[in-house]
């Protein structure tokens, strides 16, 4: 057998009182006068017996007992068995459901002229629901058996009672309906919320530049409540200040308030949310700020931004919503939104960290890398000064000159490639040339250099026309490119230069006779500070080669093949026509 399900329990605090009736009476009880004449009155009144003959109505007095229940007490509850009919003369009653998760749901709320409690004892089922007095309430109580025989004799009181259970059908019909609509509705928001709040955690680990982050968590928290602007202050411990960044003129400027002053300052202090419907009417505002400004500021939300410890780090401050004022749901949602801004400004932080520490140690590569590659320029001028200072020797001075003054222009050239790199300078000056003139004269100048090393420049010059380039840097790319090829092949060889078009680009191959790249770092040729088989070397070459090529809006490529040399293909663009 089926066990009936267990009622659930009463929300707590003051216990209800429970209406006690008499048990059902076999005789009709004799009333007085005067109490008949009540029980009349009200029977006349109520909607159970609208069209009633009064016969009918006088017969049925003595089967009513007349009752007082105060206010806040349990006429029924749920589950229990129904005894009783109900007719309401004074007062109102309310018809209300628990369920299983203790969710109250009101059903309806009585008023006099109804009756209720007639399901269970229609269909003898246990109570579907509860009735408690919401006002002092003067009820006519008539037992099972008395309700059973009084609408089994009389058609109009039937007719009454399916007529108000249709109505009662329709009525909670309706109220379903529109309480699942509200709920629908209200499940709808809340997805959109989490939504928004979603695509918002997205946006706000984007960057991981502090300004430009704290400009982007304001942007994302302003748009998705609809303010129309505020400010996000962060929380210097050390200082006991907060402090934000705002727009002036083309910059950004650094603002400070004391901890415990002004509506965010209070607001960091306490962690305590600010809401303000009115800021003209609200004594925390001080209206100085928009005398100043120019600003009307109406709405305001303050509230801390704390991190997932809980801890406050920041403070919303937002102005003016766009539609009404600002309520709990956006109250919520910047709650909510805090904890994914403190992560992405703490991730921040500890990137701004990292790069800094890179930064340092770069420096100290590159400072110790270029003390290192400067020694065989400078050596190479002490041994060449020492020859000079000993009358010269069989070596024609001209040519001691030459050597010296390009072996102090290698470390110059080295010098200002190696700033610029570091400083990111990109001073181009570009000018349409004619390309085969040019690399001629470049060629020229090499060409005693890879001579001395035992190196042989082949020329195939097949586009010796116009070309958009900065001559310097073309210069210093063709130092780097030509100087890597000598060093990979120090018993001497082949370098080759060959230019061609593809309609868009002026290409220019340099080509060498070497070794090849290995496979394996081919992946890091371009990286900073990347060096292989080289005992000296900046380990930038290459890097100021593929930034100097970016920055003419070309490109460089490198192919190689084991055993047949390399070659870098760079990629010139061509002039407008």
């Amino acid at each position: 057998m089926k066990k009936k399900p267990r009622p659930p329990r009463a929300p707590k605090g003051k216990p209800k009182r429970q209406l006690r009736t008499r048990p059902s009476a076999k005789a009709p009880l004799k009333l007085s006068a005067k109490a008949s004449a009540l029980i009349l009155d009200a029977l006349k009144q109520n909607i159970l017996f609208r069209g009633v003959e009064p016969r009918i109505i006088l017969r049925s007095l003595s089967h009513f007992s007349r009752r007082t229940i105060p206010a806040g007490d349990l006429i029924f509850d749920e589950y229990s068995k129904g005894r009783e009919l109900y007719l309401l003369c004074e007062g109102r009653v309310r018809i209300k459901k628990y369920t299983k998760f203790g969710v109250e749901s009101l059903l309806a709320v009585l008023h006099p002229g109804d009756f209720f409690g007639e399901l269970s004892l229609i269909d003898g089922l246990p109570r579907s629901a509860r009735a408690e007095a919401m006002d002092e309430c003067t009820v006519l109580i008539l037992t099972a058996d008395d309700f059973r025989n009084l609408v089994n004799k009389n058609r109009q009181i039937a007719l009454n009672l399916l007529h108000n259970l249709a109505i009662r059908l329709r009525t909670m019909d309706q109220t379903f309906v529109m309480e699942l609509g509200r709920n629908s509705l209200a499940s709808k928001n809340k997805l959109d919320k989490l939504s928004m709040l979603i695509e918002a955690s997205k946006v706000v680990n984007s960057a991981i530049d502090l300004d430009t982050l704290l400009g982007i968590i304001l942007d994302v928290a302003a748009r998705s409540i609809g303010a129309d602007r505020g400010t996000l202050y962060l929380i210097d411990r050390k200082a006991d200040e907060l402090w934000s960044k705002v727009a002036q003129g083309d910059g950004m400027v650094e603002i400070r308030l004391p901890m415990g002053k002004g509506l965010a300052g209070y607001v960091a202090r306490t962690g305590e949310v600010i809401n303000i419907t009115d800021a003209y009417r609200d004594p925390r505002f001080n209206p100085e700020i928009d005398k100043r400004s120019g600003y009307s500021t109406h709405t305001v939300l303050c509230m801390p931004m704390r991190n997932k410890e809980g801890i406050i780090v920041g403070v919303f401050q937002l102005l003016n919503k766009r539609i009404g004022h600002f309520g709990p749901e956006d109250e919520a949602f910047i709650e909510a939104l805090s904890v994914h801004a403190a992560i992405a400004l703490e991730n921040a932080r500890i990137a701004q960290e990292m790069i800094q520490n890179e930064r340092l140690s770069a420096v100290g590569r590159m400072a110790s890398t270029i003390l290192h590659d400067i020694k065989n320029p400078m050596a190479t001028v002490r041994i060449y000064a020492e020859i000079i200072k000993r009358g010269g020797g069989a070596q024609n001075p001209v040519e001691i000159a030459d050597i010296m003054i390009r072996q102090i222009d290698r470390l110059s050239a080295m010098a200002q490639e190696t700033l610029d790199y570091a400083r990111g300078i990109s001073n181009l000056h570009t000018e349409t040339v004619l390309l085969g003139p040019v690399l001629e004269k470049l060629l020229d100048v090499l060409q005693p250099d890879m001579a001395s090393r035992k190196i042989s420049i082949v020329r195939h010059l097949g586009y010796t026309d116009l070309c958009a380039l900065d001559v310097d840097k073309l210069t210093r790319v063709f130092y780097n490119l030509t100087g890597n090829a000598a060093d990979v092949m120090p018993d001497g060889g082949t370098l080759t230069v060959r230019t061609d078009t593809d309609g868009s680009f002026a290409i220019i191959e340099v080509s060498d006779s070497g070794p090849g790249i290995p496979e394996e770092i081919r992946a890091r040729l371009f990286e900073p500070f990347f060096t292989h088989g080289k005992r000296d070397g900046t380990g930038l070459g290459l890097s100021i080669v593929k930034k100097i090529m970016e920055d003419h809006r070309g490109r460089v490529e490198a192919e190689s093949v084991p055993g047949q040399g390399a070659t870098f293909r760079l990629f010139f663009p061509l002039p407008a026509p």
